[in-house]
């Protein structure tokens, strides 16, 4: 595989790094990246590796865009209510990059299915809102050797870390079992939260794809927009998997 003259021209600026630089680019549209989530993480992550150039994108939701979800998930609009999340994503990021493949599965990842689907690509990022798939999706990855890209939000906080990476620290190493944190339907969030934390997201993503940087791994990124405070918590690999 090589890149185009399309290619050069559209990823010139990024290329221009060293850290990225045509090595890193062709990495970059080799990629293949599962989204699990296609929502106020998702939607940020989803714009900007579909800009960066990677190559082929999966996305998994069931969901349908609401109303309510528009002062956050700002891939969407108004007339997009009611569609599907996944179907929908898809198509605005091949408007945003014509160059990349995007799949949607309008379907909601289940221990039937999460195997099958996870395996098919090469880095994952588990952009849900949920326990239940956070732990399936961890999991998963664990079993398959995948690195796992993952985050969450609460209020005026977001977190996010990368698990499973060259052997690092998976999510139960940090979260051995589920809390009873409410999700933002219940507590609220303010709408540019996601946006910060699924950027973040996306630039590990890219980071492990070129292999460059230092990565998230073994180390929890904390932020609060509220009183602007970020800290950076360390752990290491406690959970044993039989």
């Amino acid at each position: 595989m090589q890149l185009t003259q399309h290619d050069l021209q559209r990823y010139t600026r990024q290329m221009l790094l060293p850290e990225i630089g045509v090595n890193g680019q062709l990495q970059l549209k080799q990629a293949r990246v599962l989204v699990v989530g296609a929502g106020g993480l998702g939607c940020p992550f989803l714009q900007y590796l579909a800009a960066a150039g990677a190559g082929h994108i999966g996305i998994i939701d069931d969901d349908a865009v609401a109303i309510s979800n528009l002062h956050r998930q700002i891939l969407f609009n108004t007339n997009d209510v009611g569609k599907n999340k996944a179907a929908t994503a898809a198509e605005k990021l091949l408007l945003l990059n014509p160059l990349i493949e995007v799949q949607a599965f309008a379907t909601r990842l289940t221990a039937d299915n999460a195997t099958a689907l996870i395996s098919e690509y090469d880095v994952i990022a588990d952009c849900s809102d949920n326990f239940e798939t956070r732990y399936l999706v961890n999991d998963t990855c664990v079993q398959l050797n995948k690195p796992l890209i993952s985050g969450s939000i609460f209020q005026f906080e977001g977190q996010l870390s990368v698990y499973n990476y060259q052997g690092g620290p998976t999510y139960r190493c940090l979260f051995p079992e589920p809390s009873e944190m409410a999700a933002c339907g219940i507590t609220g969030v303010v709408g540019v939260l996601p946006g910060i934390i699924g950027s973040y997201m996306a630039n590990e993503a890219i980071k492990v794809i070129c292999h460059t940087g230092t990565v998230l791994s073994g180390r929890l990124l904390v932020i609060n927009i509220l009183d602007n405070t970020i800290r950076l918590f360390q752990f290491s690999r406690q959970w044993i998997y039989a």
